[in-house]
């Protein structure tokens, strides 16, 4: 069910256009929180002092950027092609 945004308040026009932006830092931050996690169990499981940790919590810094910057760009790039489309 989509809403026109002509339709829409103030309010609800910004929360509208800034909705897809909201869990982009949640996603961010679980993804290096899982990855060191699963590097701090395998550091115990292997009884090691921090190497998976480290390594393990890079990787998550890593992908989880990557991650970033792929969806502000596809955001960005579909708000540019809704504004070109309401010329």
């Amino acid at each position: 069910m989509r809403t026109d945004p002509e339709k829409l308040s103030g309010v609800g026009k910004s929360l509208k256009e800034v909705g897809p932006y909201l869990g982009i830092g949640v996603q961010l931050a679980a993804t290096i929180v899982l990855m060191v996690l699963i590097g701090n169990w395998l550091d115990k499981k292997f009884d090691q002092k921090f190497i998976f940790t480290l390594i393990f919590g890079l990787l998550g810094i890593f992908s989880g950027m990557y991650n970033l910057l792929k969806t502000l760009n596809y955001l960005e790039k579909r708000k540019k092609e809704s504004d070109n489309a309401e010329k």
